[in-house]
């Protein structure tokens, strides 16, 4: 059966608006059950500034602990390149770096423009050619591709433009993602058709948030056009300040059922990831928790792909 990656990006997008500090131990927890549930790439942290994102004031500690599982694809968000810097110095050599098509998307979330979000990129980019960054793998995130709270239109030849300069400036990987929630599944086909082309063999993720209730809709119309990888989030975690009323990522169970059931093999045990799940909801508490199959449970008709 083909196989689709799923990483897991509830530890990082999932919990980074949470009410409550989860422990060091508790996320390393939540990595090692990811790992043992089959799951293979987990966004495990986030290296912004501890005073913006208290959340991951041990992002440090967090990597070392998931660096340590074998066979764990290990990730971490960063902002800017003082954070590349410090993913790099903490081991995590997979870096993914955001930035926005839209303005003024750009200027209230990380206070500069689109332009110099792309500046930024090429700076971190860099990093290659340095001793601290030889074994960088760069993904590069384009938020709000089809649609912006504040702006409201995002032009999509801005969106393959964007992707043309990654794709030509070192990205290794191209993140689409719909941040707000704005997406249909004729908007995915038209986007990705083209950014899969401009890619030229270099991976290209989506990261979808079910804000509308579209986010599996959005999936499906992304696997017909050749998509073969996904962000998703245990129990639905994770949102965007800028998105007002804003359910999280794409469940990752959900997710993980509906490829299966589909004929993809991703490799993952729903029956597990429901257990952490339940453990989750114990440690955050009054958090948005989300999914269809933690709430009916899983057919019996189903069968997970072969391997």
């Amino acid at each position: 059966m083909e196989r689709i990656i799923v990483r897991e990006v509830g530890l990082r997008d999932g919990i980074q608006m949470a009410h409550r500090f989860l422990e060091t131990e508790r996320k390393l927890e939540w990595v090692r059950r990811d790992f043992a549930a089959g799951v293979r790439e987990v966004e495990a942290t986030s290296f912004v500034p501890p005073k913006i994102v208290p959340q991951f004031a041990d992002a440090a500690e967090v990597a070392a602990g998931a660096l340590a599982i074998e066979g764990l694809l290990v990730s971490s968000l960063v902002p800017n390149l003082k954070g590349a810097e410090r993913s790099l110095a903490a081991g995590i050599t997979h870096v993914n770096y955001v930035l926005s098509a839209s303005d003024a998307h750009s200027r209230a979330n990380v206070r500069r423009s689109t332009d110099e979000a792309i500046e930024e990129f090429r700076r971190i980019a860099a990093l290659k050619q340095t001793d601290l960054g030889k074994d960088l793998v760069l993904g590069v995130g384009i938020a709000t591709t089809f649609g912006c709270t504040i702006q409201g239109e995002v032009d999509p030849r801005r969106v393959l433009e964007i992707a043309e300069i990654l794709v030509g400036g070192g990205a290794d990987e191209i993140i689409i993602a719909d941040t707000v929630g704005y997406a249909n599944p004729g908007q995915v086909k038209d986007i990705l058709r083209p950014v899969l082309e401009i890619a030229a063999g270099r991976r290209v993720s989506c990261h979808f948030h079910d804000t509308r209730g579209l986010g599996l809709a959005n999936l499906v119309a992304a696997v017909e056009v050749g998509a073969r990888a996904f962000d998703a989030s245990l129990a639905g975690l994770g949102g965007c300040p800028f998105a007002p009323g804003a359910t999280g990522n794409i469940n990752l169970e959900d997710t993980v059922f509906l490829l299966e059931s589909l004929g993809f093999s991703t490799g993952i045990d729903i029956g597990a990831l429901l257990e952490l799940r339940r453990d989750v909801e114990s440690w955050l508490g009054d958090e948005r928790f989300s999914g269809a199959i933690a709430r009916a449970g899983l057919p019996k008709t189903y069968r997970p792909a072969a391997a």
